[in-house]
Parts: C-alpha cells; structure tokens; sequence
C-alpha cells in the first residue's frame, strides 16, 4: 500500500482543501502517515499570500524534496496557492517536484499521482475558477475531534489593492445553504462542538447565489442543530455586517459573542488607497454598534503597516485609532509587496526598517491593552472548552478556551484545580489572573 505525508501551510481555509484531499487519498486506499521518510507520496498544500508565507512554502519544499535522495519519496507535489501564482517557475526551477496541483485542482490530487508514478511524466494542473468541496466529499479531519472549520465560500471579489487572493483562488462563490447544513449535522454527528465558519469574506456569503448575504439565514438553521455548542464566525468584512446579523449574534446562545474583523487600517487615506469599502466613521459606528448590542462581545482585527505612501501622520492616526477602541485581540502584518497588485506599482514603497518600526510600536502597544482587559476579566465565569492535559514534571497543566478565543490564533485558558478533565470537556471556571496572552482560571 502506498503511504503518503502531507503538510499545511497557511490559513485554515487552505487546511479545509488539505482535509479533502486527504479524504480523497484514503479512499484511494492510500494510507497517510505523519513520518515523511516513509512516506512514497509527499504532498505541500502552500501559501503564498505575503513574502514570509511563500519562504515558507519553498523552504519547506526544499526540505521535503530531500527525501526523494534519503527516504522512499518518489512523488513530490505542490499544491495551493504558491502552486497555482508560480506554477511553470516551480517547474522550471524545482525539478525534484513532479506536480504542481492549484487552488481549484485539489479534486484531481489522485489523477496526479497516477500522472507521476504509473505514466511517469511531470503534471501541471492549474486551479478551476468554479470548484467547490460539499458535503459528499470524503475529509479526514486535521483538527481536535471537538473542533471543526467549514468553509462557506471559495475566493474572493473584494479586489483590495495589495492582494493576490482572487487572482489565486478566483471570484467569490458560494456553496449552498443545504450543502454546508449537511456537512455541519454531518460533523457534530461525529462529536464535533465547535464550528468555525470561515470564507475570505464571511459576512458576503450569499451574495452571487442568492443576491443578497444570507450569512444570518444560515445561521438560523445551523443553530437548530442539536449537540452543536459554538458557532464561531471568522473573517467577518464590515460592509455587510447587517443589523439583522447583529441582533442574531445577540440573542443567539449558540452564537459566540466574538467576532474576526479585518479591519486592515484606519486612516481614510490609506483605507481608500487599499481600495477597502469602509471608511473610518463606517467602521467606529459598527464597533460601536456591535459593542453596544452585544455585552462582552470580543473583537479580534487585523491591521498592515507600511503600506505605500503611509506617513508618520497616518501610522500615529492608526495607533491612537488602537488605543481608542482598545480591541481584544491584533494581528499585525507588515505590508508585502506582491506582484500583480495595484500597490505594488504605487509610488512611495517604504523600507523594511520603517515597517518594523511600526510593526513593534503596535505589537508593544497591543500587549498592553492585552494584558490590561485580560487583567479587567479577573473574576469573570466562563465555560471552558479544554483542549489540552499535559503532565509538566510534577504537574498536570490544564488548558482550553471560552468563547472568547478562536482556535489557532489566540490564546489559552490555564485551569487550575481540573486534573480530572480531558480534552473535549466543558466546565464553567473562573478568572483568577490575566496576562497579556493568556489568562489562569480555578475550575468551579
């Protein structure tokens, strides 16, 4: 039987496509191992979304082509977004790599093997701009049996200035509201709790199929599911944040009170050179909306510094934008000058050193506003998603997460007094000392 390794890069939109495909290995009878130098099939799922991703997508290549010369490779392929941008330089300059499988080709992953070791030619399938996974597709899940992404939507139609994504995974399109119903009674069928709905613009699904976002519909079945605790909603786009889907998230239990808004900047300058559709008095009232009609609400955002042209002005307009709204969670990204995008071409690039200036006044600026709402939960309830149990020399470390943190992303509960958990259980703990990152909770 042949074995196969498989590695994710990325976001967890790309690890949704690695899950199929490796659905679909398994019922090709291909068995997937986590050992790469056993492995006869070693497939990358790469992202190529900023400069640091694509290093690491070809870094990792490199060092899996090396078991084409010191373990049992003999079928090397790249797959997702680094595969579908570069795909003939791949090829050109990588000869230990066999395939090159795009975005939209993750389906075809079995054809491509067969290309390599039964033909034995070199295979080259790039991306198709109307492929969606359903709820038939065979997945193998990659995540805790308690947590599950599904994705809603395939690509994106935003078209903002520094970004490649609808160039690499196409227009936005959606699936069916039956389809991912299906898929999610499907997976709390298996145990799942949690659910993770991401798309690269949450708030407009709907839109191309339906005419008009039907995020709040959805919602509205998904939460008659029974055995489903959480519905967590990531990569949430202002513009179509309806008052309907407000009120929702509200009164909705099942619903977490925690929201993923990329918000990318806050000076109507830079906003507009961004081509985003949100200026800044459009974006201060909804969070002042959101945090108004939904109490202890958690707000996560994500901003990039150096963008072409960005002044001093600019950068200390979004800082004190930071320190005004005083957000739960950051994420920072220095700004990437990628190819094939409007701003790669604008006047005004800034060096590195102005963009890591920036990026560590934010990030040092953030861990104080962390560390202080963490520190303001201190004798708040919560219940308590643990994930891990692991024994620290004498110890037994406890971890998990509430509501109020995403997977992957942000940080961890610690519970003290919970030795007899395991991962799966839900307790309700209480707060008893925030950090900057994390928080330690006393199970009740």
């Amino acid at each position: 039987m042949l074995k196969a390794g498989f590695i994710s890069l990325g976001c967890a939109k790309n690890l949704v496509d690695t899950e199929v495909m490796l659905g679909l290995l398994a019922t090709n009878d291909i068995k997937i191992t986590d050992n790469p130098h056993e492995a006869d099939i070693l497939i990358i799922n790469t992202c190529s979304f900023i400069d640091s991703a694509k290093e690491e997508s070809i870094s990792t290549i490199l060092q899996m082509a090396d078991y084409k010369k010191h373990g049992n490779c003999k079928c090397l392929i790249v797959a997702g977004c680094l595969g579908q941008r570069y795909q003939q330089e791949l090829l050109d300059e990588l000869p230990e790599v066999d395939a090159i499988v795009g975005t939209g080709a993750w389906h075809r992953i079995i054809e491509a093997i067969n290309d390599i070791l039964v033909d034995h030619k070199r295979v080259l399938l790039v991306g198709e701009t109307d492929t969606l996974y359903d709820e038939t597709m065979p997945r193998i899940s990659t995540t805790p049996f308690y947590s599950a992404y599904v994705k809603i939507a395939e690509g994106c139609s935003n078209c903002c200035s520094y970004c490649v994504i609808p160039k690499v995974r196409g227009s936005f399109r959606s699936r069916t509201m039956e389809s991912i119903i299906a898929e999610v009674k499907n997976l709390v069928a298996t145990g799942v709790k949690e659910i993770n709905l991401i798309a690269q613009d949450t708030t407009s699904y709907g839109r191309d199929l339906y005419e008009s976002p039907k995020l709040t519909d959805l919602l509205k079945e998904l939460v008659k599911i029974d055995g489903l605790m959480w519905v967590r909603l990531l990569y949430c786009y202002p513009k179509y944040f309806s008052n309907e889907l407000i009120e929702l998230i509200a009164t909705e239990s099942k619903i977490c009170k925690y929201i993923d808004l990329p918000l990318q900047h806050a000076n109507d300058d830079i906003l507009k050179a961004m081509l985003r559709q949100d200026g800044r008095k459009d974006i201060e009232n909804l969070l002042t909306t959101l945090r108004a009609r939904i109490p202890g609400i958690t707000i996560r955002t994500s901003f990039i510094v150096g963008f072409p042209g960005e002044t001093e002005e600019h950068f200390e307009d979004l800082k004190q934008f930071i320190m005004e709204q005083k957000f739960d969670r950051v994420g920072v990204f220095t700004y990437s000058q990628e190819d094939d995008t409007i701003a790669a071409n604008l006047p005004q690039q800034l060096s590195d050193e102005i963009k890591q200036e920036r990026y560590h006044s934010l990030m040092t600026l953030q861990c104080q506003i962390s560390e202080q709402l963490n520190q303001e939960l201190e004798g708040t309830v919560l219940d308590v998603l643990i994930e891990q149990v692991n024994t620290n020399e004498s110890e037994i470390v406890v971890s998990g997460r509430s509501y109020r943190e995403a997977p992957d992303v942000d940080g961890q509960i610690y519970v003290e007094k919970a030795m007899e958990c395991k991962p799966g259980d839900v307790i309700k703990a209480r707060i008893v000392q925030g950090f900057t990152y994390d928080v330690v909770a006393e199970k009740l």
